[in-house]
């Protein structure tokens, strides 16, 4: 990636990479940014680390955006890393979800892209080169958003708890991880005590064992309230999507976590009776096949483990 996106700059195109400097920490070679910058490509370091500012650090860019000349974009939970691409998965078969948009919809995520470059590099881009230059006739509505940690709107917690509460026949649900507030809880437990099938997939094979010791410590209660839990026994789940009734979805970056819902910048696209809604179920079907369901009978949690669980959900908005 790193050859084309020199080659389409020395080209002439404007090419932009924005990466969150915690995230990518320990893996970008040295000189990495120089590089690129001394080939054309322009490059923002969203955030860069300091060491011992932890509180600095809080505030995370988690958002997976690629616009192409305005007209194509892409957004998921996918990162430009192997493991992604099941080249070095250590944790068994990595899965992920995202979509393409073509026409109007790209705005939204090309001025997400815009709008924090502009502030990083203190530039005013004309945003008016950079909209979509063709529309698209499509059936449904798709509708990308962001949510942003410096407002005070929980845009995404918002937006699932929507879902739960209007479903009326099912809401099936990836995430890698489950570590969520009284609110979210109750709207996944009302949904499924009104008989809504809930189905939630979680990983058979975690990549950190302590955050998914803090997953399982959700799992009774979510069981005994009628919430289907499944572990993706192939190996690591990453997609973080909801798909409601046949009519509604989202696919993004935001984790069922207080990470995600509180602390980071997101982005996601609602999707609203668009065809595509379609293979996001059909994935999801073929997901719980291969998935393993939870049982509450196979719980058995011991006295040492439930104190340990009760002592990470206090300390579970750090996680």
């Amino acid at each position: 990636m790193k050859e084309i996106l020199i080659r389409k700059a020395q080209e002439g195109l404007d090419v932009r990479v924005m990466y969150d400097d915690l995230g990518s920490l320990m893996v970008l070679p040295k000189g990495f940014k120089a590089e690129l910058e001394s080939q054309g490509v322009k490059v923002v370091t969203f955030n860069p680390m300091v060491p011992y500012l932890a509180l600095g650090m809080n505030n995370r860019d988690h958002r997976k955006i690629l616009v192409i000349d305005g007209d194509v974009a892409y957004n998921g939970g996918i990162n430009i890393a192997d493991e992604y691409i099941n080249v070095d998965s250590k944790l068994g078969h990595w899965k992920d979800t995202g979509l393409r948009l073509e026409g109007d919809g790209v705005a939204n995520l090309t001025l997400m892209f815009l709008s924090v470059w502009d502030a990083c590099r203190k530039e005013q881009t004309d945003i008016a080169a950079y909209l979509p230059r063709k529309s698209v006739r499509a059936k449904g509505y798709v509708q990308p958003f962001s949510d942003s940690p410096l407002d005070e709107e929980l845009i995404s917690e918002n937006l699932y708890m929507d879902i739960l509460w209007n479903a009326k026949d099912y809401v099936y649900i990836f995430t890698p991880y489950l570590i969520i507030d009284h609110e979210m809880t109750l709207a996944l437990t009302m949904a499924a005590k009104r008989g809504v099938d809930v189905r939630i997939v979680v990983p058979k094979v975690p990549d950190k064992k302590t955050v998914y010791t803090l997953t399982e410590s959700y799992f009774r209660s979510l069981l005994e309230a009628g919430v289907r839990l499944y572990r993706y026994t192939p190996g690591f789940i990453h997609a973080k999507s909801y798909l409601a009734d046949d009519k509604v979805g989202v696919v993004g970056t935001i984790n069922m976590d207080y990470r995600s819902l509180y602390l980071h910048f997101e982005c996601g696209t609602f999707l609203y009776e668009v065809d595509a809604l379609k293979d996001l179920k059909e994935d999801y079907l073929e997901t719980f096949a291969v998935s393993e369901e939870v049982q509450l009978k196979e719980l058995g949690e011991g006295l040492l483990k439930r104190t340990g669980q009760a002592v990470l959900r206090v300390l579970s908005p750090l996680f």
